[in-house]
């Protein structure tokens, strides 16, 4: 993991400092197992190292991962509990997610853990419950208002290790109007519409 994050800081460094600046330092020990109990859940061995290099970023800064903030321990309690209160309430009865990979079929499931967040209730998620044939900690995208739910790496280091990687080939770059660290693909298609709306 510190590998990993040594080219993420090193591409932050020269494309982002805003970003790099926001970067919290890491979570102790003690901190790590709080979350751990109140999530009722164990985190993957290079979810805890990387956590241990960065506990997330401060709040209201731009984002980190596609103009998502990666959450600290204590947002991704804050998150949690979110979709915790709304299961109470019964928001989700009845409703089921779709997926073309092995994750369970609710709406929100308690053992998804909510690490990055993009303002309108949408995370990227290490899943710590998947269905038949999947993989624990298995990472994966929850939508509030799509029921799809795609397996997008098969754990939380490759997941942060394509990253850094995509960072380095110019996948992403920064833009502060649009929120931060963004698709190369998405800037250029919100270009695209501001000359079709110029024309």
């Amino acid at each position: 993991m510190r590998a990993t994050w040594d080219r993420i800081e090193a591409w932050l460094s020269a494309n982002a400092p805003r970003v790099l600046e926001s970067l919290q330092p890491g979570a102790t020990d003690e901190a790590i197992k709080l979350a751990e109990s109140v999530l009722g859940v164990q985190f993957p061995a290079a979810f805890k190292e990387s956590y241990a290099i960065h506990d997330g970023q401060v709040e209201e800064a731009p984002g980190l991962i596609n103009g998502c903030e990666l959450l600290s321990l204590e947002r991704i309690v804050d998150e949690w509990s979110i979709w915790g209160e709304l299961i109470a309430e019964g928001e989700f009865t009845g409703l089921q997610s779709q997926s073309d990979g092995p994750v369970s079929h609710e709406w929100w499931n308690t053992k998804w853990v909510p690490i990055t967040y993009d303002g309108t209730g949408n995370h990227h998620c290490v899943d710590l419950d998947p269905a038949e044939g999947g993989e624990l900690g298995q990472m994966i995208v929850m939508m509030h208002d799509d029921p799809y739910r795609p397996v997008i790496a098969p754990n939380f280091a490759d997941w942060l290790e394509a990253f850094a990687e995509d960072l380095e080939t110019g996948i992403y770059v920064y833009d502060e109007e649009d929120g931060g660290v963004v698709h190369r693909r998405d800037l250029l298609a919100d270009e695209d519409e501001l000359d079709s709306d110029t024309d």
